[in-house]
């Protein structure tokens, strides 16, 4: 693989809050040993069905959960682009690619995937040649931007003719894991009670209203695959340091110091509603795999 890549254009204010929250997170990013951001990349990837030979895009693509899929599937004579609004995560992906002997790589190659360009860059509007990817994929990204049907008429332009694009979002938590994140609730700010991240209202909240979201930015065929993730963990010290490692360190934050000691023995008391039979902690939800095309002229 090669990685490559330069500096994205300026930010606005709210991107740069939640570049500054994934730059702050980025060591520790889908590193904590809970299976969560890869297995919902790779079921994205999977829908989408890059082939051989294709150009693939991944916009906001962190430590790569969908880059590596996307590598994998177009192979050798295929290749990737990847672009993150966080350096940190840009920088941390480039060293992951180029680790030597990682993922069975030789002398700078990883065996039988894409070469892989990273750079910094806002996904709401890669500054991308138009009609250059087969592939555009964005696994959780979509309702971070602040205008998601500008960013997915973006997306279009930057597809060949009957390209094809796959996003994946939240749909319904369970409801111990709407308990234990209702703790957090009366410390958050407006900004943060935007109900688009979990799916709660508006387009969000239904596979038509995604699926609308697509068609109105020119997409055709848009059509939902609906999956579930879990996260299992042991020890509810080991659920807080999964929180702190993503978006939702952001909520931790939040919580004055004075009150952050009873609201982490209110969550471990919440959290225990989602102990199994096996003695392990499991909360679930609903993933959304939108997909569709981009028209054929």
């Amino acid at each position: 693989m090669t990685t490559t890549g330069g500096a994205g254009p300026a930010a606005g204010p709210a991107t740069a809050r939640v570049a500054a929250i994934f730059d702050s997170v980025a060591q520790v990013y889908d590193q904590v040993g809970v299976a969560w951001f890869t297995p919902i990349a790779q079921a994205l990837v999977a829908q989408v069905a890059p082939r051989p030979g294709e150009r693939a895009l991944d916009v906001g693509c962190g430590r790569g959960a969908a880059t590596v899929a996307l590598a994998e599937a177009v192979g050798p004579t295929g290749a990737v682009t990847a672009v993150d609004i966080s350096p940190r995560m840009v920088e941390l992906l480039r060293a992951d690619l180029a680790a030597p002997g990682a993922d069975g790589q030789h002398d700078g190659q990883h065996d039988g995937r894409a070469p892989v360009e990273v750079a910094v860059g806002d996904a709401a509007a890669p500054q991308l040649p138009a009609r250059s990817f087969d592939v555009v994929v964005a696994s959780l990204v979509l309702f971070f931007l602040p205008d998601p049907g500008a960013a997915l008429a973006a997306w279009r332009e930057l597809l060949v003719p009957g390209g094809r694009l796959g996003v994946s979002t939240f749909g319904p938590r369970d409801a111990a894991w709407e308990e234990l994140d209702d703790v957090f609730t009366p410390y958050l700010p407006p900004a943060m009670l935007d109900a688009r991240t979990s799916g709660e209202k508006g387009p969000f909240s239904s596979d038509a209203g995604v699926e609308a979201l697509l068609t109105g930015a020119g997409f055709g065929r848009a059509r939902t695959v609906t999956t579930v993730a879990e996260v299992t963990v042991e020890t509810p010290q080991r659920w807080e340091a999964w929180c702190r490692s993503h978006g939702q360190s952001a909520m931790w934050r939040a919580v004055p110091a004075d009150a952050l000691d009873a609201v982490r023995a209110e969550a471990y008391a919440r959290l225990e509603r989602a102990r199994g039979e096996d003695g392990l902690f499991h909360l679930s939800q609903q993933v959304r795999l939108t997909l569709a095309e981009a028209p054929a002229s």
